[in-house]
């Protein structure tokens, strides 16, 4: 999932951006509100995360004109401090929860998480992605198949969930360069296909036969039909990703500032 990250303090954009890509998000991290504003209404996002206070355009007013569009996606405001007038302010401007930027990480993760999923329900029925005995729990942030974990990447892990929401779609290289890369990464339309390669070569060692992704020379990619049974038995499990146990301390966040 792809969350635009409004900023304008550096070391703390820092901080910011590095607990998100380790929870496997993709972070496009901006400074200034204009920016942010022009990104959140013509970009595909499926959360903002922004700070009240930002240059030449506030947090508050670039809610408003996204709610204004009748976008409805989950918008978690920061502030300094996490007091009553801050809260109060941010939900009559149409956001969805406020979050002091450095309380403990985790309370922040697990408020995206919340928003993302409440999103996810609005949207379809269920919030488990699956193809066939593959899964993909957004909630959990884990890949499974036939019920027994996949260890990916945090870029293999969002290529697989791209394609699973979007089953129908071809996607060429560059459509998936935007969505798993944010835009202060530059990788090579090479890279698209190096990361294909790796997901179904980890697929296949989980014990998975079916192909996953149709190549359209030229083209692009798309998700194959998934296959109406397969079997249940069961494959060795990996050791499983782990996400949600991580410690903020003064020194991993002076280790990242540097």
């Amino acid at each position: 999932m792809k969350i635009l990250l409004a900023e304008n303090d550096h070391w703390t954009g820092q901080q910011l951006k590095s607990i998100l890509v380790a929870e496997r998000y993709t972070v496009d991290w901006v400074k200034d509100g204009v920016k942010a504003a022009e990104l959140a209404l013509h970009e595909e996002y499926d959360l903002l995360l922004l700070d009240l206070v930002l240059p030449r355009l506030d947090g508050i007013t670039i809610c408003r004109q996204v709610r204004k569009q009748n976008c409805q996606i989950p918008i978690l405001m920061l502030a300094a401090t996490d007091c009553d007038r801050d809260l109060i302010n941010a939900l009559d401007a149409g956001a969805d929860d406020l979050v002091e930027k450095l309380c403990n990480p985790r309370r922040m993760t697990a408020k995206i998480r919340v928003l993302l999923r409440r999103q996810l329900q609005t949207n379809s029925t269920s919030t488990l992605l699956t193809w066939g005995a593959l899964t993909l729990d957004p909630a959990l942030l884990q890949v499974t198949y036939k019920q027994c974990n996949v260890v990916l990447t945090p870029s293999e892990y969002r290529l697989l969930e791209l394609f699973l929401r979007h089953p129908k779609r071809l996607l060429n290289r560059d459509e998936i360069i935007d969505r798993i890369w944010s835009m202060d990464g530059c990788p090579s339309q090479a890279a698209v296909t190096n990361l294909v390669k790796e997901l179904r070569r980890k697929l296949k060692a989980a014990g998975m036969q079916e192909e996953l992704l149709e190549t359209v020379y030229g083209m692009g990619y798309r998700l194959m039909e998934a296959p109406t049974e397969f079997s249940e038995k069961s494959v060795p499990a990996t050791a499983t990703y782990s996400h949600s146990d991580r410690l903020w301390s003064g020194r991993q966040m002076a280790s990242v500032a540097s």
